[in-house]
C-alpha cells in the first residue's frame, strides 16, 4: 500500500496509487470474486456487496422499451460511483450528493465507508460513531451511528447461497442513514415509499417462510431464507436457512447491494422487470440468476413478493391486526 523504494509514489500520502481507492483496487480490482472485475457480463461469484464492475454497463434497463437507446439507464445507476482513476471510476453524473443526504458524490471512494486501518475492529472495516472521521479525496465525514453488526462469509469465495450468506444482525439501516437519511420513508423525497427499518409483521413472516416462488406458498420455513431478499436479525449465522425469527427486520440491504448490481438502483433483483425471463434481455446486461427457477421458472416475478406475496398463488391468510404494505413497482 505504501510504495517508496523502486516504485514511483503517486499520492502525496505515500500511497502506491493516485488515491486511497486506487490503492484498495491494486488488490481488489480484478479477478473472480473481487470488488471490481474486468467484465460486467462475467462478474464472478456475487457476494453480499455486489460488484462495482456493473458501473461500466452501457444499459441496465430491462423494463418495457428498455432496448430503445432513448430509454437506456446507464451503468452509473448500478450503485455507488467510487472515484478511482485506475478503473475509470468517476462521480455520479446525476447526483451531487447522496440521495436523501448531503455526502458529496465528488468525494466518494472506498475509504468513505471503510477504514483502511480497521482501528475499530468493525465488520468489513466499516466506520462507526466510535471511529475518527472517514477521509476520501480530501473529504472528511463523521459517522453518527455505530457500525452495523454482521457476520460475513469468506472473501473471495463461492457465491452467496441460502446456506452461505452474510448474516446481518443489527444497525444496517441506521448506518446507511448516515449518508442517506431515512430514504424511502414517507416524506423523504423518494418516489417510492417503504419503511427502511421495521420489524416484519407476523403476516409478512408467514409469507416469507412459505414463499418458494411466484404462485408457490408451500415452504416449510426451515429452508425459507433467500439471500436475494435478506433480513436483519440478532443471533442468525452465515448458514441460517430459517425459519424467520419474530424479531427480523427489513433493512436497506434487504433490497439493495452495498456496492453495485446489474439492476438499477443497486437492486438485489431488477426492479424494472415484470417476470424473470425479461432479466438481461432488453439491456444486454448481466442476467441476475433466478433464485426460484426450479419452481416458478421464467414466470418468476420481482422479489417484493418474498415478503408481500402475490403472483397468482394464495398466500397465507393475512394478519388483520397488523397492517401490511403493498409496494408499487418502480
Amino acid at each position: 500500500m505504501h510504495w517508496v523504494d523502486g516504485t514511483p509514489v503517486v499520492s502525496s500520502q505515500l500511497l502506491g496509487g493516485a488515491s486511497a481507492s486506487d490503492v484498495c483496487l491494486n488488490c481488489h480490482a480484478r479477478g473472480s470474486g473481487q470488488l471490481w472485475g474486468s467484465n460486467p457480463l462475467l462478474p464472478g461469484p456475487q457476494l453480499g456487496g455486489g460488484s462495482f464492475v456493473f458501473l461500466t454497463e452501457g444499459n441496465l434497463n430491462d423494463g418495457p422499451l428498455g432496448a430503445d437507446p432513448r430509454n437506456w439507464i446507464p451503468g452509473h445507476a448500478a450503485g455507488h460511483n467510487v472515484i478511482a482513476a485506475s478503473v475509470g471510476g468517476v462521480p455520479d453524473p446525476l447526483h451531487q450528493t447522496a440521495p436523501g443526504g448531503t455526502y458529496s458524490a465528488a468525494a466518494l471512494g472506498c475509504t468513505s465507508c471503510h477504514d483502511p486501518h480497521g482501528k475499530g475492529g468493525h465488520f468489513r472495516l466499516l466506520y462507526g460513531s466510535d471511529s475518527p472521521p472517514s477521509r476520501s479525496n480530501g473529504y472528511l465525514f463523521q459517522f453518527g451511528t455505530p457500525a452495523p453488526e454482521a457476520t460475513g462469509i469468506n472473501l473471495p469465495g463461492p457465491a452467496e447461497s441460502p446456506a452461505h450468506h452474510t448474516a446481518y444482525l443489527s444497525g444496517v439501516s441506521a448506518w446507511c442513514g448516515n449518508c442517506h437519511g431515512r430514504y424511502h420513508e414517507a416524506g423523504s423525497g423518494s418516489s417510492f415509499s417503504h419503511p427502511p427499518d421495521a420489524v416484519l409483521s407476523p403476516a409478512v413472516v408467514r409469507v416469507y417462510d412459505s414463499y418458494r416462488g411466484t404462485g408457490y406458498y408451500d415452504g416449510k420455513g426451515s429452508d425459507s431464507f433467500q439471500p436475494l431478499a435478506p433480513y436483519e436479525a440478532p443471533g442468525t449465522a452465515t448458514d441460517t436457512t430459517g425459519p424467520t425469527p419474530s424479531n427480523a427486520k427489513v433493512m436497506c440491504l434487504s433490497c439493495h447491494r452495498a456496492h453495485a448490481s446489474s439492476g438499477p438502483g443497486s437492486g438485489r433483483w431488477d426492479f424494472k422487470i415484470g417476470v424473470w425471463q425479461e432479466e438481461g434481455v432488453n439491456s444486454g446486461s448481466y442476467p441476475i440468476p433466478n433464485p426460484y427457477a426450479s419452481t416458478a421458472g421464467p414466470g418468476q416475478k420481482g422479489l417484493c413478493e418474498k415478503c408481500h406475496g402475490a403472483g397468482g398463488g394464495a398466500p397465507p391468510a393475512p394478519d388483520r391486526s397488523t397492517p401490511t404494505i403493498t409496494p408499487v413497482r418502480p
